[in-house]
């Protein structure tokens, strides 16, 4: 069994107002990223990513950006969950998995934004791992709707 995923959500804003809300660093810092993202989602760059529940830098390659359409990433895969046995208890699985966000503009200046990710290695740990950021990303789609329609960070005070 192939372990991926795909969950979406419709945020009640023009796309381009939406993408740039994951693209710019400081705007994704302000819902996401909650140690800070460093650097602009551009095609070839690397940035890195911070989060409280899961300290450290993480450099996170983009592999493909179309403007108000699509941002492709990659980032390292882990085994486990840090949700569930936290942080300390993950290990690096030495492979990378991508992550794949489209941008839909729908009528009435909404958006639907679908987001996929693919490629852990089919172990208990990968399945867990997957888990896990299926859950993040689910999270993530849920802040982004907050801070784009009503200027809310969900994600403030939940993770320290």
């Amino acid at each position: 069994m192939e372990l991926k995923f795909k969950v979406s959500g419709r945020i009640s804003k023009p796309v381009e107002e939406v993408f740039e809300a994951v693209a710019d660093p400081k705007k994704l810092s302000g819902y996401f990223t909650t140690g800070g993202a460093k650097g602009r989602l551009e095609t070839g760059t690397t940035v890195t990513w911070d989060f409280h529940d899961f300290p450290g830098a993480f450099p996170v390659e983009v592999v493909e950006v179309e403007k108000n359409s699509k941002i492709v990433l990659r980032w390292d895969a882990t085994e486990g969950n840090a949700a569930e046995q936290g942080p300390e208890n993950v290990t690096p699985a030495h492979y990378k998995t991508t992550v794949t966000m489209t941008f839909e503009p729908l009528e009435g200046d909404r958006t639907l934004v679908t987001i996929a990710e693919e490629g852990w290695r089919e172990t208990p740990g990968g399945l867990s791992a997957s888990y896990g950021n299926c859950q993040g990303w689910s999270q993530m789609l849920c802040a982004l709707k907050a801070y784009v329609e009503y200027g809310i960070n969900l994600r403030e005070g939940m993770y320290k």
